[in-house]
Protein backbone atom coordinates (compact mmCIF):
# COMPACT_ATOMS: atom_id res chain seq x y z
CA UNK A 1 0.00 0.00 0.00
CA UNK A 2 1.61 3.28 -1.11
CA UNK A 3 -0.25 5.26 1.56
CA UNK A 4 1.11 3.10 4.42
CA UNK A 5 4.23 5.23 5.17
CA UNK A 6 2.08 8.35 5.16
CA UNK A 7 -0.40 6.78 7.55
CA UNK A 8 2.38 5.75 9.91
CA UNK A 9 3.75 9.29 9.92
CA UNK A 10 0.28 10.70 10.65
CA UNK A 11 -0.26 8.19 13.46
CA UNK A 12 3.14 8.99 15.00
CA UNK A 13 2.41 12.71 14.71
CA UNK A 14 -1.01 12.27 16.35
CA UNK A 15 0.55 10.25 19.19
CA UNK A 16 3.25 12.90 19.67
CA UNK A 17 0.66 15.71 19.80
CA UNK A 18 -1.50 13.69 22.18
CA UNK A 19 1.41 13.13 24.56
CA UNK A 20 2.46 16.78 24.32
CA UNK A 21 -1.04 17.98 25.20
CA UNK A 22 -1.24 15.56 28.14
CA UNK A 23 2.15 16.65 29.47
CA UNK A 24 1.23 20.32 29.05
CA UNK A 25 -2.08 19.90 30.89
CA UNK A 26 -0.38 17.90 33.62
CA UNK A 27 2.20 20.67 33.97
CA UNK A 28 -0.49 23.35 34.28
CA UNK A 29 -2.34 21.24 36.86
CA UNK A 30 0.88 20.92 38.86
CA UNK A 31 1.43 24.68 38.68
CA UNK A 32 -2.10 25.48 39.87
CA UNK A 33 -1.80 22.92 42.68
CA UNK A 34 1.49 24.49 43.74
CA UNK A 35 -0.07 27.95 43.63
CA UNK A 36 -2.93 26.75 45.83
CA UNK A 37 -0.53 25.42 48.45
CA UNK A 38 1.86 28.39 48.32
CA UNK A 39 -0.83 31.07 48.53
CA UNK A 40 -2.76 29.19 51.22
CA UNK A 41 0.34 28.91 53.41
CA UNK A 42 1.33 32.51 52.69
CA UNK A 43 -2.16 33.75 53.51
CA UNK A 44 -2.31 31.79 56.78
CA UNK A 45 1.14 33.00 57.88
CA UNK A 46 0.35 36.60 57.01
CA UNK A 47 -3.04 36.41 58.73
CA UNK A 48 -2.09 34.71 62.01
CA UNK A 49 1.60 35.54 62.41
CA UNK A 50 1.93 39.04 60.97
CA UNK A 51 -1.79 39.97 61.20
CA UNK A 52 -1.59 41.54 57.75
CA UNK A 53 -3.27 39.17 55.24
CA UNK A 54 -3.17 40.14 51.55
CA UNK A 55 -6.52 41.11 50.10
CA UNK A 56 -5.93 38.87 47.09
CA UNK A 57 -4.80 35.75 48.99
CA UNK A 58 -8.07 33.85 49.22
CA UNK A 59 -9.16 34.81 45.71
CA UNK A 60 -5.97 33.55 44.06
CA UNK A 61 -6.31 30.26 45.95
CA UNK A 62 -9.93 29.81 44.84
CA UNK A 63 -9.19 30.71 41.21
CA UNK A 64 -6.24 28.30 41.15
CA UNK A 65 -8.52 25.59 42.51
CA UNK A 66 -11.18 26.25 39.87
CA UNK A 67 -8.72 26.16 36.97
CA UNK A 68 -7.04 23.05 38.38
CA UNK A 69 -10.33 21.14 38.58
CA UNK A 70 -11.43 22.04 35.05
CA UNK A 71 -8.05 21.19 33.51
CA UNK A 72 -7.94 17.92 35.45
CA UNK A 73 -11.38 17.09 34.03
CA UNK A 74 -9.92 17.10 30.52
CA UNK A 75 -7.09 14.82 31.64
CA UNK A 76 -9.46 12.31 33.23
CA UNK A 77 -11.52 12.16 30.04
CA UNK A 78 -8.46 11.49 27.90
CA UNK A 79 -7.05 8.85 30.27
CA UNK A 80 -10.49 7.28 30.82
CA UNK A 81 -10.11 7.85 34.56
CA UNK A 82 -13.56 9.36 34.97
CA UNK A 83 -16.28 7.53 36.92
CA UNK A 84 -16.93 4.15 35.31
CA UNK A 85 -18.26 0.75 36.35
CA UNK A 86 -15.19 -1.26 35.39
CA UNK A 87 -16.41 -4.28 37.36
CA UNK A 88 -19.51 -4.52 35.14
CA UNK A 89 -17.37 -4.14 32.01
CA UNK A 90 -15.25 -7.12 33.10
CA UNK A 91 -18.35 -9.35 33.04
CA UNK A 92 -19.39 -8.34 29.52
CA UNK A 93 -18.07 -9.54 26.16
CA UNK A 94 -15.29 -7.31 24.85
CA UNK A 95 -17.33 -5.82 21.98
CA UNK A 96 -20.28 -5.05 24.27
CA UNK A 97 -17.99 -3.41 26.82
CA UNK A 98 -16.37 -1.44 24.00
CA UNK A 99 -19.75 -0.22 22.71
CA UNK A 100 -20.94 0.86 26.16
CA UNK A 101 -17.70 2.68 26.92
CA UNK A 102 -17.82 4.54 23.61
CA UNK A 103 -21.43 5.52 24.29
CA UNK A 104 -20.46 7.10 27.60
CA UNK A 105 -17.48 8.79 26.00
CA UNK A 106 -19.86 10.31 23.44
CA UNK A 107 -22.04 11.52 26.33
CA UNK A 108 -18.97 13.20 27.83
CA UNK A 109 -18.19 14.69 24.41
CA UNK A 110 -21.68 16.22 24.37
CA UNK A 111 -21.00 17.60 27.86
CA UNK A 112 -17.90 19.27 26.43
CA UNK A 113 -20.01 20.85 23.67
CA UNK A 114 -22.43 22.19 26.30
CA UNK A 115 -19.48 23.61 28.26
CA UNK A 116 -18.19 25.37 25.14
CA UNK A 117 -21.54 26.86 24.10
CA UNK A 118 -22.75 28.02 27.50
CA UNK A 119 -19.22 28.80 28.69
CA UNK A 120 -18.71 31.24 25.83
CA UNK A 121 -22.12 32.75 26.53
CA UNK A 122 -21.24 33.15 30.20
CA UNK A 123 -17.89 34.77 29.36
CA UNK A 124 -19.61 37.15 26.95
CA UNK A 125 -22.31 38.20 29.42
CA UNK A 126 -20.38 38.02 32.69
CA UNK A 127 -20.21 41.38 34.43
CA UNK A 128 -18.41 42.59 37.49
CA UNK A 129 -14.76 42.77 38.49
CA UNK A 130 -12.46 41.54 41.21
CA UNK A 131 -11.24 44.80 42.70
CA UNK A 132 -8.40 43.08 44.57
CA UNK A 133 -6.97 41.19 41.59
CA UNK A 134 -4.42 42.40 39.03
CA UNK A 135 -4.48 41.33 35.38
CA UNK A 136 -3.21 41.98 31.88
CA UNK A 137 -5.36 43.57 29.19
CA UNK A 138 -4.91 43.96 25.43
CA UNK A 139 -4.94 47.68 24.61
CA UNK A 140 -3.65 49.58 21.58
CA UNK A 141 -1.99 46.52 20.08
CA UNK A 142 -0.08 45.33 23.16
CA UNK A 143 -0.56 43.91 26.66
CA UNK A 144 -0.97 46.39 29.51
CA UNK A 145 -0.62 45.50 33.19
CA UNK A 146 -3.60 46.46 35.34
CA UNK A 147 -2.96 46.65 39.10
CA UNK A 148 -6.54 45.74 40.04
CA UNK A 149 -10.16 45.30 38.90
CA UNK A 150 -9.76 42.05 36.92
CA UNK A 151 -12.98 41.25 35.00
CA UNK A 152 -14.76 38.19 36.37
CA UNK A 153 -15.08 36.78 32.86
CA UNK A 154 -11.34 36.01 32.99
CA UNK A 155 -11.95 33.50 35.78
CA UNK A 156 -14.88 31.78 34.05
CA UNK A 157 -13.02 31.55 30.73
CA UNK A 158 -11.72 28.16 31.85
CA UNK A 159 -15.19 26.63 31.26
CA UNK A 160 -15.19 26.83 27.42
CA UNK A 161 -11.45 26.06 27.36
CA UNK A 162 -12.04 22.94 29.42
CA UNK A 163 -15.03 22.05 27.23
CA UNK A 164 -12.83 22.15 24.12
CA UNK A 165 -10.18 20.01 25.83
CA UNK A 166 -12.85 17.54 26.99
CA UNK A 167 -14.13 17.19 23.40
CA UNK A 168 -10.62 16.65 22.05
CA UNK A 169 -9.87 14.14 24.81
CA UNK A 170 -13.09 12.24 24.16
CA UNK A 171 -12.39 12.04 20.41
CA UNK A 172 -8.81 10.89 21.05
CA UNK A 173 -10.10 8.25 23.47
CA UNK A 174 -12.63 6.92 20.96
CA UNK A 175 -10.04 6.81 18.15
CA UNK A 176 -7.54 5.05 20.39
CA UNK A 177 -10.08 2.44 21.52
CA UNK A 178 -11.21 1.92 17.92
CA UNK A 179 -7.65 1.14 16.83
CA UNK A 180 -7.27 -1.25 19.77
CA UNK A 181 -10.52 -3.12 19.07
CA UNK A 182 -9.47 -3.59 15.44
CA UNK A 183 -6.02 -4.79 16.50
CA UNK A 184 -7.47 -7.12 19.15
CA UNK A 185 -5.67 -5.38 22.03
CA UNK A 186 -8.67 -3.64 23.60
CA UNK A 187 -9.19 -4.40 27.30
CA UNK A 188 -12.42 -4.08 29.24
CA UNK A 189 -11.01 -2.22 32.26
CA UNK A 190 -8.70 0.68 32.93
CA UNK A 191 -6.86 -0.87 35.86
CA UNK A 192 -3.40 0.58 35.29
CA UNK A 193 -1.76 -1.73 37.83
CA UNK A 194 -2.99 -4.82 35.99
CA UNK A 195 -1.76 -3.76 32.57
CA UNK A 196 1.70 -4.89 31.41
CA UNK A 197 4.28 -2.15 31.23
CA UNK A 198 5.62 -1.17 27.83
CA UNK A 199 9.24 -2.04 27.26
Amino acid sequence: DKDLPGRRIMIKLAIWIDRLVKKTLTGFCAIFLLLMVVFTVYNVVMRYVFEDPPVWGDLVTVLSNIWLVFLALALTVRDKDHIALDLIYSWLPVKVAFAIRQFWTLVIFCLGIVMIIYGLEAVDTMGGKYWEMWHFAWEDGHFVFKPNYMPKKYAIAIVPISGLLVCVGAIASIVEDSFKIRAGTYTRTRDVDSQPKAE
